[in-house]
């Protein structure tokens, strides 16, 4: 039994809190002004919109280049792209997320091959997430 409750505490204190690395936010709007919103942030912050679909609610942004060499038929350098989940909560509530995903790719002939890469730090999706909400 006492093992047993040990390795519950265990289990326990290895979970992060609710909030800890979340980059997301609950805004008092509609979700169709959150939606334009975010749209022109990510316009304004230099993020191209690649994919969007308003009835799941999720926007997909192009991938820029974080570091490395891009000669057109040949490239080699790390990556990132965003997904930004749109949530209505209610008449006039909107969860916004903002989700980061990076990611080494090497192009050799127009072909890529991307390889993903953990990372823990979100200033990118927390600075995103304030940009938006600063401007709702």
């Amino acid at each position: 039994m006492k093992i047993v409750a040990f390795v519950l505490v265990s289990l326990v204190a290895l979970i992060p809190p609710a909030d800890a690395g979340s980059a997301s936010q609950t805004f008092p709007v509609s979700l169709d002004r959150a939606w334009s919103t975010t749209e022109k942030v990510l316009d304004v912050l230099g993020w191209e919109i690649d994919k969007n679909d308003r009835t799941v609610g999720w926007l997909t942004t192009d991938s820029r280049k974080l570091d490395g060499e891009d000669y057109g038929v040949y490239a080699k350098g790390t990556r990132h792209r965003l997904r930004i989940h749109l949530k209505a909560e209610g008449g006039n509530r909107t969860t916004i997320t903002v989700e980061r995903s990076v990611f080494k790719r090497e192009r050799i002939l127009w072909i890529d091959t991307d390889e993903p890469l953990a990372t823990q730090d979100q200033t990118v999706e927390r600075g995103v997430l304030a940009a938006i909400g600063k401007s709702l």
